[in-house]
């Protein structure tokens, strides 16, 4: 393995402790208080101590070292834990020369330490600890990140997201929010009876959305399997099976693209509702995002690439076929034919390639001149039933479909439906569907008779929604690309080095 000059050093450094008979990596730590517990434990009794007086009690804290400077006989160094930070405070009287020399010798920035002593504040003022004893935890063979500048290349901080991390106090934070945006979203559905279930990730024939599987092969079975594109159709089976209220937060996976708005690997979460409509589903969705806006940010508003955006329930609601009209001037409705829409879309200014076919340019349409500019929350409602394949009719227009989808911020952030539960008629349906993959869209459901089967048992009138949970972090966390809210987004590879000799 080859290492460079630094780690090298870094290495000698771990076998001299070894020398010493102390572990560079030993078996396990003593903490007694984090970092933020110490702090909290010296606030509350520093008014029983005398001015300038320490803690009587020991305690042992443990974290990396994040900041050193020596002066004199003195060291002050700065460790973090998951917790937050505290300075240290090492004086060659109090641990001995050899320690202290080992401190300034042996110890680097990045190493986790273990430090035990008394707390008191500095004449500066600052919390700290005196240190009576330290060892090693585990010797960093990586210098950590540029403290004041962190890791500056996008490529590099996605693929080594450690170090990401390491250097970079605003990344911790919005995988904290993160996982506080899920626990609210998980809450929220908890609170009101739903049952969380597991649906296969590994399934023999894929469905639930318009989008193209990773195909892999089982050894055992000697049968293709598809890595899930949804969830919908099994928690629906669930419906049919007697469940009433269910959802699922899980991996989805789409062999395509990768945007700022698309990774092939996604968190989704599906929740579906037995005697509920799109309606209904629209009420619990704007309070669901609202309650986890207001988890993170204790307040209805949050500031998204420089605009201000208000989450306060009820969201305006408008009809898919008004909104394309206003953003276009194309209405769909009057084109009923691919030639025509796609003559009218490309007249309006639409890039539309040739071969298009007639759902898709209606999705087209809505993507170029209508998402973008839906910064406000807004539903839009009632898509055509080309476009809504797993959709029921409306009652007063059977050439569309009780569909909505939330925007926020210029962007999509779900889907839903009042489910359609008729079995002929969702047959029918897959039948156009494949009508429309013969004719190149490689999106197009898949007939799947199971399901079919499974709606000739019975399912109840349902509403069910689908969330991108990454997108809803990246737009409460502020961020620019889904990359920003995965920790360890798909990456290229990079090219393998040239090892051959000159």
């Amino acid at each position: 393995m080859h290492l460079s000059e630094l780690q090298q050093i870094r290495l000698q450094k771990a076998e001299a402790l070894r020398e010493q008979g102390r572990q560079p990596y030993p078996l396990r730590a003593s903490r007694t208080h984090t970092t933020e517990q110490a702090l909290v434990r010296f606030a509350e009794i520093e008014s029983t101590l005398p001015e300038g007086g320490e803690d009587p009690a020991s305690v042992t804290l443990v974290g990396r070292v994040v900041s050193r400077r020596h002066q004199g006989k003195t060291i002050f160094a700065h460790i973090r834990d998951g917790h937050g930070e505290i300075q240290l405070y090492i004086r060659k009287d109090d641990i001995g020369e050899d320690a202290f020399e080992d401190v300034l010798k042996l110890v680097d920035l990045g190493d986790f330490v273990q430090a035990s002593g008394n707390l008191f504040r500095t004449r500066m003022g600052e919390i700290s600890l005196r240190v009576a004893s330290h060892s090693m935890l585990s010797k960093a063979l990586n210098a950590p990140p540029e403290k004041w500048h962190g890791l500056q290349d996008v490529e590099t901080r996605y693929r080594q997201r450690y170090a990401d991390l390491i250097s970079n106090e605003d990344v911790r934070r919005v995988f904290r929010q993160r996982t506080t945006i899920i626990k609210t979203l998980r809450a929220y559905l908890d609170e009101r009876d739903y049952l969380e279930v597991e649906t296969p990730t590994l399934q023999p024939l894929y469905g639930g959305a318009a989008a193209r599987p990773f195909t892999t092969h089982h050894n055992a079975l000697d049968q293709t399997f598809y890595l899930r594109i949804a969830d919908e159709l099994y928690l629906k089976r669930l419906l049919v099976g007697g469940y009433e209220r269910v959802y699922e937060i899980t991996k989805d996976f789409r062999n395509e693209g990768i945007d700022r708005n698309h990774s092939p690997e996604f968190t989704m979460l599906e929740f579906y509702e037995a005697y509920a409509d799109y309606d209904v589903m629209m009420g619990m969705v704007e309070q669901m995002i609202h309650a986890a806006c207001v988890a993170v940010h204790g307040s209805s508003t949050f500031t998204y690439n420089g605009v201000e955006i208000d989450l306060t329930p009820p969201w305006p609601r408008k009809s898919l076929r008004q909104a394309i009209l206003e953003g276009s001037g194309v209405d769909y409705v009057a084109h009923p034919d691919q030639a025509g829409l796609l003559a009218a879309a490309r007249a309006a200014g639409g890039d539309i390639p040739d071969g298009t076919v007639w759902p898709r340019i209606v999705d087209e349409l809505l993507k170029q001149f209508v998402r973008p500019y839906l910064m406000q929350p807004m539903f839009l409602i009632d898509y055509p039933v080309e476009l809504s394949p797993l959709a029921k009719r409306k009652a007063d227009d059977p050439t569309h479909v009780e569909r909505f989808q939330p925007y926020v911020g210029g962007g999509e952030i779900g889907n839903a439906f009042t489910e359609l539960n008729d079995p002929m008629d969702q047959y029918h349906r897959f039948l156009d569907q494949q009508k429309d993959r013969e004719a190149g869209d490689l999106d197009a459901m898949q007939l799947d008779m199971d399901f079919i089967n499974a709606l000739m048992f019975g399912m109840p009138p349902t509403g069910g929604v689908g969330i991108g949970v990454d997108r809803v972090v990246m737009l409460l966390t502020d961020q620019p690309s889904i990359r920003d809210v995965i920790l360890f987004p798909a990456m290229r590879n990079l090219p393998a080095e040239d090892t051959s000799e000159e």
